[in-house]
């Protein structure tokens, strides 16, 4: 069964790859969703898939990548549509 999560990743997370990261990341466990960047700094997107595949990324969603800091990182219910992808949206 799949389910959608959304999640918001605070700290230095923008100018640091962090979207290029997510949707790399993403890709390889098989998730579908999209990420981007927020006017406030933050990087917000919404994944679905498998509770194995959510929970891996947000595992690594608390480390993100090479020069990123994330200090916090929150998670809600998601009812949006959810592309057949993972993409960076604008």
């Amino acid at each position: 069964m799949t389910k959608a999560l959304s999640f918001l990743v605070r700290g230095r997370v923008q100018g640091v790859g962090f979207r290029y990261w997510t949707r790399h990341r993403a890709s390889l466990l098989g998730l579908k969703g999209w990420v981007r960047n927020r006017p406030d700094g933050a990087v917000e997107g919404v994944m679905k898939g498998r509770d194995e595949q959510l929970n891996a990324m947000l595992e690594q969603l608390h480390c993100g990548p090479s020069g990123a800091r994330v200090d916090d990182v929150e998670v809600s219910g998601s009812c949006g549509e959810v592309p057949d992808d993972f993409l960076i949206r604008p």
